[in-house]
């Protein structure tokens, strides 16, 4: 049984559809027009939707369909029509209906068209699982390097997949803390449940209680339908919070007692419900000094962090670009369908110099490029972009430790003062494009703004 919107001008063949597919133990919602239609989507998804072909308004039944499958696969489409010709069937079938009938028709006829619906729904479902738990594994294979600090955080993985222990993911944007993440659900024994992700920062605050505790029919405008949350979603398997420090105070203190009850509530419910659920969070953010400046909850920071990995940044394990480099080049020299076998020592030698802030997903970009635009079998310095001075590594002219020691807190405030300045001058001010050079986030960029004192006088957004 699923969830199903139907959509028809006509307020008798709405009332006489919803009861039909209500007593075949359906989920009903109803809607008397195309735009209507759209609105609940947004809301609520729905797994099929029956829609009258002809309807007045911007978007009949055809236009509907197309709507939908403009925002990507979205739920299957029936269309129902008193009108039907050849040619309307076959441009509806060509546009991505699944099936196609004339009324008037009989009840057990639509229950079987949306039953055979919903088989391919499951079908889909079943396959795209699949598929996710392959790439989960395959990505593991991302995770590469030789170096110390990375061989630390394969260990470290090894030892800790099994557990059910939270543990939270640090590091610099791009140094790949999602892949860690799904590597420590592939790796384990939650490997054949759900791994469930979200971007903390990306969804609206609002939405975001609803989006991971889920709600009840009518707790708010749009809520046509149960939703479960992703919290059940990852029922007895895993659920990344990637960007944990963005989620606002609020928001903390209900994740905090989802952790510690191992219940959720929706909402608008009044039970709560019991979950089985790996957290796995991530973030770019110090969170000690969030916790100490009050942005970030104590008790909550403790409750994510009772296992902390730290990946360190690209600059820090230069011995793994050259693999690193070797591993994108044969995979987008696959995906362009080109012949390409390797780069210069010089192009090597100007990617081991450079300082990447924005970390792998840099060099993966980088690289990306350089094969579209190579000409030959082999990607010298020429086709690679122009690469930001590298920054000064610590030992080359650093000079030595004083006898009486160096304050190295200021020293490290000192230098990344002086580079966000750098990046401001360059910019003109401007933050989004500061944060871009610098290859952080703009919320990053103004919490070290905040930090270092260089809140005032930079231009207007």
């Amino acid at each position: 049984m699923g969830r199903v919107l139907v959509v028809d001008d006509e307020l008798s063949m709405r009332e006489f559809l919803a009861i039909c597919l209500r007593r075949a133990g359906h989920e009903v919602a109803v809607a008397d027009s195309g735009a209507a239609a759209m609105t609940l989507l947004a809301a609520t998804p729905a797994d099929i939707v029956v829609t009258d072909l002809r309807m007045p308004g911007k978007l009949d039944g055809l236009g509907l369909l197309r709507a939908i499958r403009a925002g990507g696969p979205g739920p299957e489409v029936i269309l129902v029509t008193a009108f039907a010709t050849a040619d309307t069937a076959i441009a509806a079938m060509k546009d991505g209906a699944y099936d196609y009938l004339t009324k008037p028709f009989k009840v057990d006829e639509i229950n079987a068209v949306i039953g055979r619906a919903m088989e391919k729904r499951a079908l889909v479902a079943e396959n795209a699982s699949l598929r996710e738990r392959v790439a989960g594994r395959v990505r593991m294979a991302q995770l590469l390097g030789r170096s110390k600090p990375m061989q630390t955080v394969f260990e470290l993985i090894g030892k800790i997949a099994s557990t059910r222990t939270n543990v939270l993911i640090t590091g610099e944007s791009g140094t790949g803390k999602e892949l860690v993440a799904r590597a420590l659900h592939t790796e384990g024994s939650r490997a054949s449940s759900a791994f469930v992700a979200v971007n903390c920062g990306a969804i609206p605050e609002e939405l975001m209680e609803s989006e991971l505790f889920g709600h009840v029919k009518g707790a708010f405008t749009g809520a046509v339908a149960d939703r479960n949350g992703l919290f059940r979603d990852a029922d007895d398997g895993t659920l990344f919070l990637d960007e944990i420090g963005e989620l606002s105070l609020g928001l903390q203190v209900k994740l905090l007692r989802a952790l510690q009850e191992k219940r959720v509530k929706p909402v608008g419910g009044s039970a709560e419900i019991e979950v089985n659920v790996r957290v796995l969070a991530a973030t770019n953010r110090e969170l000690e000094a969030e916790v100490a400046r009050g942005g970030f909850r104590q008790d909550l920071y403790y409750r994510l962090n009772v296992i902390e990995i730290r990946l360190p940044p690209l600059r820090q394990r230069r011995e793994d670009v050259p693999l690193l480099v070797d591993h994108f080049l044969r995979r987008f020299a696959r995906d362009q369908n080109k012949a390409l076998s390797t780069l210069t020592p010089a192009a090597i030698k100007r990617l081991e110099d450079h300082d990447f802030p924005g970390n792998v997903r840099e060099l993966e970009n980088i690289i990306e490029r350089a094969v579209a635009l190579a000409s030959g079998p082999v990607i010298d310095i020429a086709d690679l972009p122009v690469l930001r001075t590298p920054v000064t590594r610590p030992g080359a002219g650093a000079g030595d430790i004083p006898d009486d020691g160096v304050d190295l807190d200021r020293l490290i405030a000192d230098y990344e003062r002086a580079w966000v300045q750098k990046a401001l001058d360059k910019t003109g001010g401007v933050r989004k494009k500061a944060a871009q050079l610098l290859g952080i986030t703009f919320r990053s960029m103004r919490y070290r703004l905040e930090k270092l004192g260089l809140e005032k006088g930079d231009a207007e957004e």
